[in-house]
């Protein structure tokens, strides 16, 4: 029979699968020794099952009560009972984690007579009802389904704490009306519910959110934690906090964190009072911080790496209730992983396996100009580092419509709320008046990499009014921009103008004067020993050619050429497309020849010595033409007043329409152009060769590709390569200088994957244009789909993420394992890139890599994220 339930000395951190984060941590703090509130985990395979059929597994209420049995005689007490109350928390914990994004319950086991027993052994009546309030609330909203905000109004006609009973009679009243039933007394009752509902709530809408965001799967389920609860909130010798092992937000060493005296953990977490520094326990109670600061090193030296901790004091005992690997920033990610490296906790593997791309590419995004930022609007903590400008709004839908509209916006609240998560999504920063580094909103912000200040007390936010006020009486209205800087903790009016970052200013110049900056190139280097795919850069340009080398490219894998026929060059292009007869359309090329070899000389001469890979025409020659409505419009009004319209006009608009098409990505363009547009495939093919002829005399290195584009048939690249074979023989001769260019072709559709043997015998390399690749294997127009139905299929988890953004392994990366296959079996010596936009995904470079790609293709300033990720992709390898 399957076993469902394990006490947490049965558990430890390598089940976090089956227990979850929160399950394992609590098992393997328990192996440690140190002081946890006992308790057991029910596993996510019952979670799983529960959601499969909508009841419960077999035998688990079974379970849950023995090892509830073996709480209750450790533990001296028993469930509920009115004398002395054993109560319990029932808390959520997924294999990964999702902070405040499923729900907890707290204080299980109090009912209306065990209350009284609370109040008698704690001597403390205003804390045991308290704790009843609490449950009732908890209960009530999250197992019974009951609005929160009919329990806020109803506190609010009870401000006075003696009126506690008061309260806990109108919340039963809440209850009752709201659903039909009363709250239930039976605490064995209190516990079966609160952990279905916690099962339940991992197909919470905030939930799926945070998942769809993180990357995190659907069907892993949540494991439940059942612990005997200890109080932060019996007087100033109790008290709540979370600590860091070192800061999230900068990775510098040392003691970070909150504490609230008489306190519960949610009070904390939830920022409903700013908390203390936790630095501040050491003269509140010094025995207990000595004995954290112990616990800490403990932990951070056993997980090897910065540990999120949560505890409780109670009556000065010290219980550790939740430790974890912390979330961080990216700057904290570099800084830590390099500190734990250089004292021989890590290796220097092991270090670079800590940092990711994503993390690399927050680095490289600029910074506001401290010397042009004036005084401050407010000051916070800096929860989360970053620069963001955008609209004041003070709810999350308003986020969401904004952002939904193209607008960028700040999310102000007093503090934010699990159920804050779509506008915390959708805002550029979100800013709290209360909280500090370890509340919701600082981590989930960091955790996404969202720019946050916390705790700015000097703004009373009133979200009704939509407006806050600072100190002096200022009042800032709901649409005023603002610019948050999560770094320094400030807040300005207006759009603070920006500065390059310390990582961006490194790969410009290779500076290293910072701590990040060192990190960044530590990494950098030992990525690029690791590494076996090379990466290059698409580039169109020598600027962009320079600046990618200087990212460190070696390579371009995709130079556009099409991009050199627009601006005052696309007269020329007309005058091809409009050319009546043969020597009408050799004028025309003539006239772009010198055009298109100044062009690659300049770019040949900035990637000396290195690969460029030049695409020969790609596009519909339609897309040279000026707009078909506007041209039909001229010409119409133009006779409409009796005039005769332009004859270059009318030209234009013939040649538009005789080269209309109703599917332009699948009509007359790529290798169809070469073959139909006499001329065309031999200018180009002449400008790269008297380009290269022109960079061998001058003393350079030029090493030009030439890559066919659309290639579906063997025969097409065949016809192709003789033309660019003779014009190449033609320039040798001309010129006196030996010229002898790869020639490759793009694999794009799905038929030349499934030939790509028979390609392969005449092919130098295969480009992977994982764009179209993608379109046409899943019959997807990108610019229709992406806004028509994209959101749909997110939501409903067709796909986990777009397959533009990562790359479809099932289906388009099976086609692109075949190509490499087949083409390297009829072909040794191919050589393989990819030139696609997933040339600089970090999942999709895994992929390659696993997949023996030669090399990744991608934006200039999206090396640097292509280097790091091949590096780390390589270290599956050792």
């Amino acid at each position: 029979m399957a076993r469902y339930v394990y006490e947490f000395a049965d558990g430890g951190r390598e089940m976090a699968g089956l227990l979850g984060g929160k399950g394992a941590n609590l098992a393997e703090m328990t192996r440690l020794g140190l002081p946890v509130p006992p308790g057991f985990t029910v596993t996510t395979e019952a979670c799983r099952a529960y959601l499969a059929s909508g009841t419960v597994p077999d035998g688990l209420d079974d379970e849950v009560a023995e090892h509830l049995r073996a709480l209750e005689e450790r533990m001296g007490r028993r469930l509920g009972r009115p004398e002395d109350p054993l109560l319990v928390s029932v808390r959520s914990g997924g294999r990964f984690s999702m902070p405040g994004m499923m729900e907890t319950v707290l204080d299980i086991g109090l009912n209306d007579a065990s209350v009284l027993g609370l109040a008698r052994m704690s001597g403390r009546e205003h804390f045991a009802w308290d704790s009843y309030r609490r449950l009732i609330q908890m209960f009530g909203t999250t197992v019974m389904g009951v609005d929160g905000d009919l329990f806020g109004k109803a506190l609010a006609h009870h401000p006075d704490p003696g009126e506690l009973p008061l309260v806990v009679a109108e919340f039963k009243a809440v209850v009752r009306e709201a659903t039909g039933e009363d709250f239930p007394q039976d605490p064995a009752d209190q516990l079966r519910r609160a952990i279905r509902a916690v099962f339940a709530s991992w197909n919470g809408e905030r939930a799926r959110l945070y998942r769809r965001r993180e990357h995190i799967p659907d069907d892993l389920g949540t494991a439940v934690t059942v612990q005997a609860m200890v109080y932060g909130n019996l007087g100033r010798d109790s008290g709540s906090g979370v600590a860091f092992t070192r800061d999230p937000a900068t990775g510098r060493p040392g003691v970070y964190g909150d504490y609230l005296p008489d306190a519960q953990g949610e009070d904390v977490v939830a920022g409903v009072r700013n908390a203390l520094p936790l630095q501040d326990l050491e003269w509140l109670d010094p025995t207990a911080y000595m004995e954290l600061r112990d616990y800490m090193r403990i932990l951070e030296e056993h997980y090897r790496d910065l540990c999120d901790i949560e505890f409780t004091i109670e009556r000065r005992k010290l219980w550790m209730l939740q430790t974890r690997v912390g979330k961080r920033t990216a700057e904290a990610a570099f800084r830590v992983a390099a500190q734990l490296a250089d004292d021989g906790t890590l290796t220097e593997n092991e270090a670079l396996g800590r940092v990711d791309g994503r993390q690399l590419a927050q680095l490289m995004f600029p910074r506001f100009d401290d010397t042009a930022a004036g005084p401050s609007l407010a000051r916070g903590i800096p929860a989360s580092p970053g620069a963001a400008v955008g609209a004041v709004v003070f709810d999350s839908a308003e986020a969401v419509r904004r952002a939904a509209a193209g607008e960028k916006a700040v999310l102000v609240r007093r503090e934010t709320t699990p159920d804050d998560l779509p506008g915390m999504v959708a805002a550029q920063a979100v800013l709290t008046s209360r909280g500090g580094k370890t509340s919701h909103a600082a981590v989930v912000a960091r955790g996404m990499g969202k720019t946050c200040v916390c705790g700015a007390e000097a703004i009373t936010v009133d979200p009704r009014a939509r407006h806050f006020t600072l100190a002096d009486g200022t009042v800032v209205e709901e649409g005023t921009v603002v610019s948050v800087d999560g770094t320094a903790g400030t807040v300005h009016l207006g759009e603070l103008p920006l500065a390059p970052s310390t990582v961006m200013r490194y790969f410009e110049t290779g500076e290293c004067r910072s701590e990040l900056s060192r990190a960044v190139d530590r990494f950098m280097r030992r990525a690029d020993a690791l590494r076996r795919m090379e990466v290059r850069a698409n580039a169109d340009t020598p600027e962009d050619a320079e600046r990618a080398r200087r990212f460190g490219a070696r390579g371009i894998g995709l130079c556009r050429t099409e991009h050199m026929f627009l601006g005052e060059r696309r007269p020329l292009v007309e005058a091809m497309i409009l050319a009546e007869n043969d020597a009408e359309r050799e004028r025309a090329l003539a006239a772009l020849l010198p055009r298109q070899r100044s062009d690659f000389t300049g770019i040949l001469a900035a990637m000396d010595g290195l690969p460029v890979t030049i695409r020969l025409l790609d596009p519909p020659l339609h897309e040279f033409l000026p707009d078909r409505t506007e041209l039909a419009v001229r010409i119409a009004t133009a006779r409409a007043l009796g005039q005769h319209p332009d004859p270059h006009d009318v030209r234009l608009l013939a040649a538009v329409e005789r080269t209309h098409e109703q599917n332009p990505m699948l009509g007359l363009r790529g290798v169809r152009l070469g073959l139909t547009v006499p001329g065309l495939t031999a200018m180009q093919v002449r400008a790269i060769g008297e380009a290269v002829a022109e960079r061998k005399r001058a003393g350079g290195d030029p090493r030009a590709e030439i890559m066919v584009p659309l290639t579906a048939a063997v025969r097409e690249l065949r016809i192709v390569r003789a033309e660019v074979e003779q014009v190449l023989a033609d320039v040798s001769s001309e010129t006196g200088v030996d010229i002898n260019c790869p020639i490759g072709t793009m694999i794009e559709l799905p038929r030349a994957a499934l030939t790509a043997g028979a390609i392969a015998g005449t092919a130098d390399f295969f480009s992977f244009g994982t764009n179209d690749l993608t379109q046409t294997t899943w019959g997807f127009s990108r610019d229709d789909v992406e806004a028509a139905f994209f959101t749909t299929y997110l939501d409903r988890r067709i796909f986990a993420a777009s397959p533009f953004e990562s790359l479809d392994e099932d289906g388009v990366g099976r086609l692109l394992r075949l190509a490499v296959t087949e083409g390297r079996a009829a072909h040794p010596g191919l050589t393989t890139g990819v030139c696609g936009e997933h040339g600089g995904d970090p999942d999709s470079l895994h992929f390659f890599h696993r997949a023996g790609i030669d090399y990744v293709s991608c934006s200039p300033f999206r090396v640097p994220v292509a280097r790091l990720e091949a590096g780390r992709a390589a270290l599956a390898d050792e």
